[in-house]
This record gives C-alpha cells, sequence and structure tokens, in this order.
C-alpha cells in the first residue's frame, strides 16, 4: 500500500484526477466528505435509533447520533495525531502533494461519523432479527431463488454492507450516492470482504463483511483505486483501523458511563475499573470537588479517552509498515496495555446493560415488529410482480418512499430493498409504521 494513493480524493463519475494541492484550502474534499454525511437524511435517522437501550425515554442514554458524532471527534484526534507522524515519516506528501496532518483527521472523522449510518431499528437486534427472518422464517423459502451470496447477504445481514449502500447507491437526483472522496469510503470499510466465502480467521477483517451483492461493482472500484486488492485479495485502508478505534474507544467507555449514570451499574465500579486509565493524569483534588454522580463519570471518561487515544496513535505506529504490508491483523486496542480493563469494563457492560430485562424486553419487541414489516412488504412487492397483487397490496405499496422504487426489480433487489427500506426507518418510525399495518393506530 502507498500512502499518496490511500489518500485518493477521487468520487464516482469522476472524469480526472483531484490533486490535493489544488484544493480549495477553505473547503477541502475530505471536509466536504463531513458535511454531505452530516446534512444527509439517513445520518439525521440517527437521532432516534438505539445505540445500548431501545426506546429509552431517558435524557442520559446515547442514541446512534450522539455516539457517531463523538466517534467522529475521537477519530479526528486519532487521524491527525496519526498524520502529523506520517508526515514526519514520509514528507513527499506534504512537500510534493500537499496533504496536511488535517486530512488524514478529516477522513476518519467522515469515516466515524457514518460508521453506523446502516444500522437498523433497534441495534444489533435489529440486523439479527432480519437475518433471522430469512434463516428461519418466512424468508427461508427464497434460498432456492438466489444465489449462494445473494441469500448469505439476507442470512447475515449486516449494517456495515448497508452503510457502504448507502454512501455509494445511485438513484434518481442523486447519482453516486453522497459522492464521497473513495478515501473516506475505504476508511469506512472495516470488513473488505462479501459474505461469501465464510472463512474463520483470527484476521479482525474477516469478522464480518462489508458489501452486499448489489453493491460489490463499486466496492471493487473503491479498492482498486486506493490499491488495496492483490490477487485477489482485499485489505483493510490503514485509517479503517483508527475508525474502528475510535468506536471501541467510545462503545467501552461512553456505554459503561451511560450505564452507571442509568443506574445499572454503581457509580463506585467507575474509579475501580478505569483507574490503571486514569492514573497518571487525574487531578485528585478536582475529582473529590465534584459533587455530582455525572461530573464524576464525565471527568474520568474524558481523562479514560484521552489516555486510549494517545495510546493508539502509539500502536498505529509502531505498527504503520506491517499495516501498509496487509499484515496486521488485529484492532489497535487488542494491542492496549490497558486491554485487560477494557475487557473487564465490557463484561460489566454485557451483563448489567445489553442484558438487562429493559433491553431484553424491548429487544424482543423489536424482533416482532421488523418480522411483520418484512413479511408484509415482501408479500406485496412479490405479489405485485407476479400479477396477483390485491387491493390491500396496493395500499402497502403506497407505502413505499418515491425514491425506493422496487417494482420491475429482480428478486434479490426487491428483498435487499425492503431490508434496506425497513433499516432507514428509525426506532419510532418502525414502532409507527407496525402500528398502522396491525391496525393499532388509525
Amino acid at each position: 500500500m502507498d500512502w499518496e494513493q490511500l489518500l485518493s480524493l477521487k468520487r464516482q463519475g469522476d472524469q480526472t484526477k483531484r490533486i490535493r494541492k489544488e484544493q480549495d484550502e477553505n473547503r477541502l474534499g475530505f471536509e466536504v466528505d463531513y458535511d454531505r454525511i452530516i446534512f444527509s437524511s439517513e445520518f439525521r435517522s440517527l437521532q432516534d435509533k438505539t445505540q445500548v437501550i431501545p426506546l429509552s425515554d431517558s435524557d442520559f442514554v446515547h442514541t446512534r447520533l450522539t455516539h457517531s458524532l463523538e466517534v467522529s471527534v475521537v477519530g479526528r484526534s486519532l487521524g491527525r495525531k496519526v498524520g502529523s507522524k506520517i508526515l514526519l515519516k514520509y514528507p513527499h506528501l506534504k512537500e510534493i502533494h500537499g496533504y496536511q496532518s488535517n486530512d488524514f483527521g478529516a477522513i476518519v472523522a467522515s469515516a466515524s461519523l457514518a460508521h453506523d449510518i446502516g444500522n437498523p431499528p433497534f441495534g444489533h437486534s435489529g440486523e439479527k432479527s432480519i437475518g433471522q427472518y430469512f434463516k428461519k422464517g418466512n424468508g427461508t423459502k427464497y434460498a432456492t431463488e438466489l444465489t449462494k451470496k445473494e441469500y448469505q447477504d439476507l442470512c447475515d445481514y449486516e449494517g456495515n454492507a448497508n452503510g457502504f449502500k448507502i454512501l455509494t447507491q445511485s438513484r434518481i437526483g442523486r447519482e453516486g450516492g453522497l459522492r464521497l472522496s473513495y478515501a473516506t469510503l475505504g476508511a469506512f470499510v472495516k470488513y473488505p470482504k462479501e459474505s461469501l466465502p465464510i472463512k474463520p480467521t483470527n484476521n479482525v477483517s474477516d469478522k464480518k463483511f462489508g458489501v452486499f451483492q448489489s453493491e460489490v461493482s463499486v466496492f471493487n472500484d473503491v479498492f482498486n483505486e486506493l490499491g488495496l486488492i492483490d490477487n485477489n485479495s482485499k485489505f483493510r485502508h490503514p485509517l479503517a483501523f483508527l475508525v474502528e478505534a475510535a468506536d471501541d474507544i467510545c462503545y467501552t467507555i461512553i456505554d459503561f458511563e451511560d450505564g452507571i449514570n442509568l443506574g445499572l451499574i454503581e457509580e463506585e465500579f467507575a474509579l475501580e475499573y478505569l483507574i490503571n486509565l486514569v492514573r497518571d493524569s487525574i487531578n485528585i483534588d478536582k475529582y473529590n470537588s465534584l459533587t455530582n454522580k455525572q461530573d464524576r463519570v464525565s471527568y474520568l471518561r474524558a481523562l479514560a479517552i484521552n489516555t486510549l487515544i494517545n495510546e493508539v496513535v502509539e500502536i498505529f505506529i509502531t505498527n504503520e509498515e506491517e499495516i501498509l504490508k496487509g499484515n496486521f491483523n488485529s484492532s489497535l486496542l487488542d494491542k492496549s496495555k490497558f486491554s485487560a480493563q477494557i475487557n473487564d469494563i465490557i463484561k460489566l457492560s454485557v451483563s448489567n446493560i445489553y442484558q438487562s430485562k429493559e433491553v431484553i424486553e424491548k429487544e424482543i419487541s423489536g424482533y416482532n415488529i421488523i418480522n411483520k414489516l418484512l413479511d408484509t412488504f415482501i408479500i406485496s412487492l412479490n405479489n405485485y410482480e407476479e400479477g396477483t397483487e390485491s387491493s390491500y397490496d396496493k395500499l402497502i405499496l403506497h407505502l413505499l418512499p418515491n425514491h425506493i422504487n422496487l417494482k420491475g426489480s429482480n428478486l434479490y433487489d426487491r428483498l435487499i430493498g425492503v431490508c434496506h427500506f425497513i433499516s432507514s426507518m428509525s426506532d419510532s418510525q418502525a414502532v409507527t409504521m407496525y402500528k398502522k399495518i396491525t391496525g393499532h393506530q388509525f
């Protein structure tokens, strides 16, 4: 891999090469990526999507939107710090091509901002419920009508792949999707592979998949442009490791903070579990002067995140050459000297937050809602294509937004399109749609 190639400003549909030195310094291409994401309707819907607890009424709980904004802030810091060190190591990137440390920051911030943009309603249970519909539910009948890869896309439905679809798919008036730079798209992709073949490995990049069959063509174009393909193998963009680290830092520390503020985890655990991360930076007098729980936990959270940011930068730079060779197979935080503390925090969060009664009860509701929405729209679309649609089917199809035109499409495009449509809903929109369809809201 080569950094100049990895920092490509190319966008879908470009006919000429974009040169970094020719960029308007007041509105850089990588910063335009950030703007396009944050103004998109898909990003706005994250304000009402689950991060930890579905459909929570508490002001303490993070949504996907607040989580994504925080991840982008951490990602920007990681990118800038790494960028400064990369430019010192490879001075020609700055002296000849004009790249700045802020370019790295903007790429990682943009990819981080979008990292959850493809997630369905109700958190990760939303992904699972879509997959279960095709593995165990009424969707099993399509197994023999699709290619193996198409069917696997549905059985292991992935928010990451749906995110790439959102960022790149064309529709009337929005050719090329959001038309982000290929550098940002590359940094966005944590799992540079299709749903098949499934190859269980210890490589973190093989943990899930990152593209549906419907976007394979543009996916390959991005990876070719960035120099991330070798002998049909695809590699992670180096900056994708920083996006992953920003997400890992935020969900580990901030979900833990949410659990404490919600009373699901005792406050005394905050200092106990975070002490090793904040030992060198904490001001005990300041900590003891804080009079309420939220301020105390917030202070510890800020110090812990800063510690992890600095450590991740050092881990990245230490392993930069192996990363460029495609030989680095773990997440950056897996190499952290605080990995034991991080794992302890995650275990506590799993038992006290993610598996709490409130979360489980709402995830059960989410399963039923998504199952009903899938069944209703898929049946109505298939009936339309077969010419057997009922008056009810026609009414259901009127609920599809104008920009989602699945009539006349092949079976796979219809199925993945319905999943994409439902994934675009916020938690509340999915509940409202369910109530309308089932007659509970009139």
